[in-house]
């Protein structure tokens, strides 16, 4: 993606679903899944998939602060927002989303929290972004669109009515 491309967001979102669809159904494990998002984009995400798919399971929310692994080097975030899961965690498919995958950091403190409620027999990680980067063995099941970026550029997911990514240099 150039600076000057704009994505279609919500036609990439609707081909993530279509794509999820398809996974569940090739497993057998339409029936119980769960999703959840991880604040804030991954839950603006999550909401339109939730939807998309019709799941009847009530759409989970983490956040993931208090599990992050550099809590102690950058602080807390000021807005922290309390996590929700509305179902049992236990032998459920947990579908897990979020906007973009870098480093792997964020989705290793995600899989902590889900674990701290229960076990579930799986995750399918999801995500609307994934770009290169990543410091653990971590990738997503789901992927709206792979990018590849500069060491010195990120990506940024705004919403969540429209949601807007916009590309950015480190040091703007």
């Amino acid at each position: 993606m150039n600076l000057k491309e704009q994505l279609d967001l919500d036609a990439l979102i609707y081909q993530m679903a279509q794509d999820l669809k398809e996974y569940l159904r090739n497993r057998d494990i339409t029936s119980k899944s769960a999703m959840v998002g991880i604040h804030t984009g991954g839950v603006w995400v999550a909401e339109k998939l939730h939807h998309l798919l019709g799941l009847s399971c009530a759409l989970g929310v983490l956040d993931i602060s208090f599990y992050r692994d550099d809590f102690t080097r950058v602080g807390l975030h000021p807005k922290v927002k309390p996590s929700s899961l509305p179902f049992d965690v236990n032998g459920r498919s947990i579908i897990l989303v979020d906007d973009v995958i870098h480093t792997g950091r964020t989705i290793r403190a995600a899989l902590n929290e889900i674990f701290d409620y229960g076990r579930p027999d799986a995750v399918i990680l999801t995500a609307l972004i994934e770009r290169e980067g990543r410091e653990l063995p971590i990738r997503a099941d789901i992927t709206g669109k792979k990018m590849t970026l500069g060491r010195d550029e990120y990506v940024k997911l705004s919403g969540p009515k429209p949601l807007k990514l916009t590309r950015h240099q480190v040091n703007e």
